[in-house]
């Protein structure tokens, strides 16, 4: 519930702010009639929140290939909340605002000029990076490079105790009875093996070097037998999964390894072979997703690079404060020595959706003035001082949204808070505005090249009215 509110909060807010703020431009600045201003806010802010929302739900579909429960609840939660929020952007909004008219001025800030998108500073900015892309390139590569480099050094593993609070009472019992029985007593392992094999399976777990004692075998009605094994490390220790996959190799074939230990062992496993299969299916579909929106392959495949180094940026932050521990004190979590194993699948697809949130709306607006003009430089140019004021805004209330989260008690949601938080920011401080008008000045006119072939295969579609 925390992470569907969280997303679907930051989300709902952005999608009316770009809404509301092509309303106020088309009905300020170009003099149209409410409904008139709507039906222009809808065609082309509309469209970007639409192909938006859907590159949400598709980046958060891919974690259902996790075969687990837990994460498919996760992701089917968020995606219902965030389908809400869509439908409530497209259908409520634009009522209320026909509804409301000039009216939705009413206490606007006087000293700003009520509705104009453009900005002329980022105007003059995306001028400068036209003329310079080189220095840009650099600039926003290196500053990228160095946020992200702590990534080949991840470490991740499931949860342990120190995710809870010292003042819970789980958390105090855990630890009195590691102190009364023995560091691997919270994480006893379960054996179940039949009659035959019961005593060679005892052999087993007692001659095994990870097992400091085995409770006496308890025996079922149906003749089974249920051997407690007290490994010699802590559950969350490296030395305790190696001793489940030890077990399973010499235990007899009919025996079994169970408990929680065993349980988070397969689920940490589970996820490290589904992480690529979610990660290439998140780029693939969210490069088809923007070849749709903008009918150009090379454009369409830069937005999704970008994506990937905002997101391993995002990662790399993440290694210095929840693996490192850097600032634990300030946010009031003990650091781990890993990133939580879930953390890399989940929060991947998250981190992607929400940089194409805005890759689309500063590329959406790009080709309207493409489609317009036909010049490369103001497509750019026009396309970032229009989208980057709002972008700005939007990133803004999505960060103090994550960072709220950032303040809660339970290190799953602090993480979250924090990961999003930085990922926004880098994705609105140096993709958008340095590598973003870079890339675009570089590929040039060709950036909107589309072969005849394919352009024949792809809806048309236009940001403009």
């Amino acid at each position: 519930m925390n992470f569907a509110l969280m997303f679907a909060l930051a989300l709902g807010i952005d999608y009316a702010l770009f809404i509301v703020a092509r309303f106020r431009q088309a009905q300020n600045v170009e003099g149209l009639s409410p409904v008139d201003a709507v039906s222009s806010a809808m065609e082309t802010a509309g469209k970007a929140v639409l192909f938006s929302g859907f590159t949400v739900l598709i980046a958060l579909s891919a974690v259902l290939l996790v075969p687990s429960p837990a994460f498919r609840s996760m992701a089917v939660g968020i995606m219902v909340a965030v389908a809400f929020v869509l439908a409530a952007s497209l259908t409520l909004l634009p009522a209320v605002l026909a509804r409301r008219g000039p009216r939705v001025d009413r206490f606007a800030m006087p000293w700003l000029v009520r509705g104009d998108q453009r900005s002329p500073r980022l105007a003059r900015w995306a001028e400068s990076g036209w003329r310079r892309p080189g220095r840009f390139l650099a600039i926003g590569l290196a500053a990228i490079a160095a946020l992200a480099w702590p990534v080949s050094q991840l470490d991740t593993g499931m949860p342990s105790i120190s995710v809870v609070p010292a003042e819970d009472g789980s958390r105090q019992g855990y630890e009195r009875v590691q102190q009364a029985f023995g560091e691997g007593a919270p994480g006893t392992l379960q054996i179940v093996a039949n009659r035959a094999d019961a005593v060679r399976a005892a052999a087993v777990v007692r001659a095994d070097p990870g097992i400091t004692r085995a409770l006496p075998a308890q025996r079922a009605a149906s003749g089974e037998v249920l051997i407690q094994a007290v490994p010699s490390g802590g559950p969350s220790g490296v030395g305790v999964r190696n001793t489940v996959d030890r077990l399973r190799q010499t235990l007899p074939r009919s025996a079994l390894v169970g408990g929680a230990v065993a349980e988070n062992h397969d689920l940490e496993r589970v996820l490290g072979e589904r992480t690529p299969f979610v990660v290439g299916l998140v780029l693939a579909l969210g490069f088809v997703l923007l070849l749709v929106a903008l009918q150009a392959p090379v454009l369409a495949f830069a937005g999704v690079v970008l994506n990937v180094l905002a997101t391993l940026a995002a990662f790399g932050v993440a290694k210095w404060i929840f693996q490192d521990g850097v600032g634990a004190g300030l946010l009031g979590f003990e650091a781990q020595g890993y990133l939580d194993a879930w953390a890399p699948v989940f929060f991947f697809a998250m981190l992607f959706a929400l940089g194409m949130d805005y890759t689309v709306f500063l590329l959406a607006s790009a080709k309207e003035h493409w489609d317009k003009t036909g010049d490369a430089r103001a497509a750019t140019v026009e396309g970032i001082a229009t989208s980057g004021r709002v972008i700005t805004a939007a990133a803004g209330v999505m960060v103090a949204v994550f960072f709220t989260f950032a303040l809660s008690g339970p290190l799953p949601p602090k993480e979250m808070g924090v990961i999003l938080g930085i990922a926004v920011l880098v994705d609105a401080a140096l993709v958008r505005l340095v590598l973003m008008p870079a890339v675009m000045r570089l590929l040039g006119a060709g950036g909107w090249w589309c072969p005849a072939w394919l352009r024949r295969l792809l809806p048309d579609v236009r940001f403009g009215h």
